[in-house]
């Protein structure tokens, strides 16, 4: 699997299907490493 299909498959798992979307997911450990590999293409905030 390349790389690149790696990171598709981890921005669909965050709940992310297209460029502008939003998720609010919580902060655990799963998410923590969802968002390290494809922290290049998103943003992250913590919401109160």
């Amino acid at each position: 699997m390349s790389e690149k299909q790696n990171q598709r498959d981890t921005l669909r798992s965050l709940g992310l299907k297209r460029i502008g979307d939003s998720v609010v997911r919580p902060d655990d450990a799963q998410t923590r490493g969802y968002v390290r590999t494809v922290a290049h293409l998103v943003k992250v905030e913590e919401i109160d």
